[in-house]
């Protein structure tokens, strides 16, 4: 059985084409651009065809998938012989609200329940539908699932998801806290779980995902506790752009600086002009910052007579300070944890910022070997513990499109 996993963006659709029998990636790749000029990479895993990588007109979403579905099944760059081979299809959907706590096959009342929570998600959940509303016209009768990220969080209990606000806001708004990268949390914890034996009952795990976009988990018997995400995914810990939490008075505060602009301003001001970007004054890629910072990237070693950017120094220091403050919170939370999982883009990839912040546990006797955490990009689980630590250091490449893959397998089946 083939699946295509999807996720779309509001300019973007990335894709991977799974054989569910071996698991195997048969194909993968991404549009860009959508609306634009368009462009589009598609990489063939299986057969050894050539990468396409051109720009090409994608003017919305329906010719996106039209154009996926070509490479799929062309003779040059494709690994199926027709749609047909294409069993079902799986769509990442950002935010379920409180209705969704699992994978759903997608119907009507699917897609009008979608559609009513794209309040809560202005930015990702008319993209997600654009994704299945494309699909579905140009695959009718192909199944069709949909995995929230907000689901893995649905076992976050009241006291920890009620805002302390007026109680109307959650009653008859549906305003709480949701959390994101659920998908994420959910796969390196079961990861983590099945390497220190396999018991799910009585673990705990503190599960950070570290991009452009950063969340942390609390994960007790493998389910999910608190998370530092919250109605939408401004909330937590600094991240590329975002702010992470802040006053809620800087809202209005910043806005009066800034001339008194709208609402719509400063927000953009939070969740795209903050964060890393917004305290170093120079770039939202940890990896330029660190380089500007004096560091080396592929070990996380300061580099020798290169010049310091000091705010960039600084946009570090407050985004591992945080995540360590989390991961303290968390410990608390649960009375006590077993193992801390870095993953993502910065969380698999920056030596710098996982030694930034288990050099910030160490006193409550959480460490790393650190020539072990020497590495970047290397696509496998490694095991980065200090020999005393009383918690295990793991880092887990994610792997969100194959958890969509088996939900859609299993939802079919």
């Amino acid at each position: 059985m083939n699946v295509l996993v999807i996720n779309a963006g509001s300019s973007s659709l990335k894709y991977q084409l799974f054989n569910m029998e071996t698991e195997a990636i048969l194909a993968k790749g991404m549009c860009d651009r959508i609306g634009i000029d368009g462009h589009l990479k598609h990489k063939p895993e299986s057969n050894g065809k050539p990468v396409f990588n051109e720009s090409i007109p994608l003017p919305s979403h329906a010719e996106a998938i039209t154009v996926v579905i070509e490479k799929l099944t062309s003779k040059d760059y494709g690994v199926i012989s027709d749609l047909s081979e294409i069993n079902a299809v799986g769509h990442r959907v950002v935010n379920g609200g409180r209705k969704f706590s699992e994978s759903v096959l997608v119907n009507q009342d699917v897609v009008d329940a979608i559609e009513a929570c794209a309040r809560l998600a202005p930015l990702h959940n008319p993209a997600n539908l654009m994704g299945i509303n494309a699909c579905q016209k140009l695959m009718p009768g192909v199944p069709q699932v949909a995995v929230f990220d907000t689901a893995f969080h649905h076992t976050i209990p009241d006291f920890a998801y009620v805002y302390p606000i007026p109680y109307k806001y959650f009653k008859e708004h549906d305003i709480r806290r949701y959390g994101f990268h659920g998908t994420s949390h959910r796969y390196v914890s079961a990861q983590a779980i099945d390497y220190m034996g396999g018991k799910v009952e009585g673990s705990k795990i503190i599960s950070c995902h570290l991009g452009n976009g950063a969340s942390l988990a609390a994960i007790k018997d493998g389910k999910s506790l608190d998370t530092t995400m919250g109605v939408t995914p401004l909330e937590g810990v600094p991240m590329g752009t975002r702010s992470g939490s802040i006053d809620p008075a800087l809202v209005d505060i910043i806005s009066s600086l800034e001339g008194n602009i709208d609402l719509k301003e400063t927000m953009d001001i939070l969740n795209k002009k903050s964060g890393v970007l917004g305290v170093s004054c120079f770039s939202s890629d940890f990896r330029d910052v660190e380089t500007a910072a004096g560091y080396d990237i592929e070990t996380g070693h300061k580099m020798e007579d290169k010049p310091v950017n000091e705010l960039c120094k600084l946009a570090l220091d407050i985004f591992c300070y945080q995540v360590a403050k989390f991961i303290g919170s968390y410990i608390v939370t649960m009375g006590g944890v077993d193992a801390i999982i870095f993953t993502a883009g910065v969380g698999e990839n920056s030596p710098y910022a996982r030694f930034g912040i288990i050099e910030r546990l160490n006193g409550i006797g959480i460490s790393m070997e650190e020539p072990k955490n020497r590495f970047r990009g290397l696509g496998k689980f490694v095991d980065i513990t200090g020999k005393d630590s009383m918690a295990k250091v793991l880092v887990i490449p994610t792997d969100e499109e194959l958890v969509i893959a088996r939900d859609t397998l299993k939802i079919v089946k």
